[in-house]
C-alpha cells in the first residue's frame, strides 16, 4: 500500500506541475491578488484531475488482464507518451496564454469554479494519466478496489502538495519573479518527465534482454 500512495502523491505533481493554462492562471492570481486565491485556483484544478484520475482508473481496470499481459508494451506506449508530453511542455512558452488585460476581482468560489472548468475542458489529461498509470503500474491485479481508491485520493494530496508549494514559494519570491522565472520552471519539469519516459524505456530494454 505504501508504494501506491507513494505512485499516488507522485502522479498528482506530474499531472499539476507542466505550466499550461491553469499554471499560469494560479500564478497570476497569487501575483496579482494573494497566495490563497492561488491556491483556491489549484484545488479546483486538483477537483478535475481526481475525476479524469478516476475515469481512467476504471477504464484500465476492466481491461486489466490485458494491461498485465502486456505490460511491457504498454510502459513503452506510455513512456512515450509522457516523452512527448514533456517534450510539448518543454518547447512551449507558457507565457502565451497570458492574458493582457488584468483579470476582475473574483471570490474563492469563482476562482475555483472557473479552475475547475478551465482544467475538465482539457480532455487530453487522460492521455497523461494513461500514460502515467502505465508506466508506474498504477492499476495491477493485487490492488484491491480500495486500495486504487486510496491511490487516487494521494493523486489529489499530491496535487495539493503541488499548488500549495508553488503558490508559497511564487508568493515569497513575489519581488524577484518575472516571465523568465516561469519560462526556466517550464523547462524543468519538462525536463523532468523526458528523464522519467526515457527511463521507462530503458527498463523495457532490460526487460526484454
Amino acid at each position: 500500500m505504501l508504494g501506491l500512495v507513494t505512485k499516488g502523491v507522485l502522479v498528482g505533481v506530474l499531472v499539476s506541475a507542466p505550466m499550461g493554462p491553469v499554471g499560469m492562471l494560479c500564478i497570476q492570481r497569487t501575483l496579482s491578488k494573494g497566495r490563497w486565491h492561488g491556491f483556491i485556483t489549484g484545488l479546483g484544478a486538483t477537483l478535475s484531475d481526481i475525476i479524469y484520475a478516476t475515469v481512467t482508473c476504471l477504464g484500465m481496470g476492466v481491461v486489466v488482464n490485458f494491461v498485465e499481459a502486456n505490460y511491457a508494451v504498454l510502459q513503452l506506449a506510455g513512456s512515450l507518451v509522457l516523452g512527448l508530453f514533456g517534450y510539448y511542455i518543454y518547447q512551449t512558452n507558457p507565457t502565451k496564454s497570458l492574458k493582457k488585460q488584468r483579470e476582475k476581482k473574483m471570490s474563492y468560489t469563482q476562482d475555483f469554479i472557473t479552475a475547475f472548468l478551465l482544467t475538465f475542458s482539457n480532455v487530453l489529461v487522460v492521455l497523461l494519466f494513461i500514460g502515467l498509470f502505465a508506466r508506474f503500474g498504477f492499476v495491477l491485479p493485487e490492488y484491491s478496489v480500495w486500495m486504487l481508491i486510496g491511490g487516487i485520493i494521494c493523486i489529489g494530496l499530491g496535487a495539493i502538495l503541488w499548488w500549495f508549494g508553488i503558490t508559497y514559494i511564487v508568493y515569497k519570491m513575489k519581488v524577484w519573479f518575472n516571465v523568465r522565472g516561469i519560462w526556466v520552471l517550464n523547462r524543468i519539469v519538462g525536463s523532468v518527465i523526458i528523464s522519467l519516459s526515457v527511463i521507462g524505456v530503458l527498463s523495457v530494454y532490460v526487460y526484454y534482454v
